[in-house]
């Protein structure tokens, strides 16, 4: 389910970021996003900006800043660079880089496709930090797989950011860089275009156009076809359960519809 977000920085959480920051001149709350309560944009009174994103300490998913924060030092550069992990008042919250820019457009022809494949291809390197505790790919698609047998497809060391959505990409200074790392996740490399090819299929892509991109990435054409499927069949189920929850967002109902073409075409 979202988290609702803040249309206004509390006062406790401005006088907890000052201590931390300095003194702040000017507030921009950011309304992309479902993962935090607060997410702003701060200019400070030395110079510059920082991006906040934060939770309540009592908040049940309070335990993605944590693993947001633990990652980023894993991330090839791709995250912005995190700054301070504030835990004060009630609040977590992060302080990061701000990066700027602009969120990246998925569209047939849109050049920041080929920006998100080189960032894509950068993350293909990265190996899940073995000191850090995240989820594996496999755990997570284990109530969506109708074959047990099938999360062993999904096993890897690889560091996966998992929720590609369009907001969560920024393209800043000819660079698509990746942000909101909340669902981090460690398993197979060709995961992460996988996931892709969903948000693809959304933005206007046939599933063919969709994962003739995907295959674009170093390990896509190295995966048998049936892992791949059985992602596909998991990913399905997953938005379907999504779309179904007791306060659906219009986007998880094009989501889920977009998982059905894309299974679809690799069951043709």
């Amino acid at each position: 389910m979202a988290t609702h977000r803040l249309t206004e920085l509390p006062v406790d959480v401005l006088k907890v970021i000052e201590e931390a920051v300095g003194p702040v001149v000017g507030v921009e709350m950011v309304g992309a996003g479902h993962n935090s309560e607060i997410a702003a944009r701060l200019r400070l009174g030395s110079g510059g900006s920082v991006f906040v994103k934060g939770l309540s300490q009592d908040h049940p998913r309070v335990w993605t800043q944590r693993r947001e924060a633990d990652v980023n030092h894993a991330t090839c550069g791709l995250a912005p660079a995190l700054l301070r992990h504030i835990r004060r008042g009630g609040w977590d919250l992060l302080v990061f880089e701000d990066l700027g820019g602009r969120h990246a457009d998925y569209a047939p022809g849109s050049p920041d496709i080929a920006l998100v494949l080189r960032a894509m291809r950068s993350l293909a390197s990265a190996v899940a930090p073995p000191d850090v505790e995240i989820k594996t790919m496999s755990q997570r698609m284990s109530s969506y797989v109708t074959d047990p047998d099938d999360m062993r497809f999904f096993e890897g060391r690889a560091l996966l950011h998992t929720d590609w959505k369009p907001d969560n990409v920024l393209v800043a200074d000819g660079r698509a860089r990746l942000v909101d790392w909340a669902w981090a996740s460690s398993g197979a490399p060709w995961i992460d275009p996988a996931l892709w090819v969903v948000w693809l299929i959304v933005s206007g892509h046939s599933a063919g156009e969709a994962e003739s991109l995907a295959a674009l990435h170093p390990a896509w054409n190295s995966t048998p076809a049936h892992h791949i499927d059985a992602f596909a069949r998991a990913q399905e189920r997953l938005w379907e359960s999504i779309a179904r929850s007791d306060r659906p967002h219009e986007w998880t109902h094009q989501v889920h519809a977009a998982a059905v073409v894309w299974v679809g075409h690799r069951s043709a």
